[in-house]
């Protein structure tokens, strides 16, 4: 019994490896995206907490909380996050809290992203002066 040739396949290694490597290099760059808005969330809702905690102090003002967030985003991440940032006092279940609100773009490209689709916010209870 004659041996068939192998002639029609010659080459298909080369094609299946440059079809599922398109596919390899897509997921993992995802993945990595998944990783880097999740990494700004975590930031920007520290940034905030931290922000919050200082203007909750007695002998501070929110003008203090909300430049100290923008000074932490824009050392942490981009000075271009830290645009929208407000402060505000609320009443809280223990007494007045202070509110510390962030919205920033979402990074959907590298740090790129639509303009304030990520908010996060930060509470801290108010001291007595």
């Amino acid at each position: 019994m004659p041996q068939a040739s192998r002639r029609p396949e010659q080459g298909s290694a080369v094609a299946e490896f440059s079809l599922v490597s398109v596919l390899l290099v897509a997921l993992v760059l995802g993945i990595a995206q998944v990783g880097l808005a999740i990494h700004v969330r975590n930031t920007l809702a520290a940034c905030a907490a931290e922000g919050a905690r200082l203007a909750a102090n007695a002998d501070r003002t929110l003008a203090d909380g909300v430049a100290h967030t923008r000074s932490l985003i824009a050392t942490a991440l981009s000075p271009g996050m830290a645009g929208d940032v407000q402060a505000r006092h609320r009443p809280g279940p223990a007494g007045l809290e202070v509110q510390v609100e962030v919205a920033a773009p979402l990074p959907v490209l590298g740090l790129a992203g639509p303009a304030r689709s990520l908010r996060v916010q930060a509470h801290a209870l108010e001291e007595a002066p």
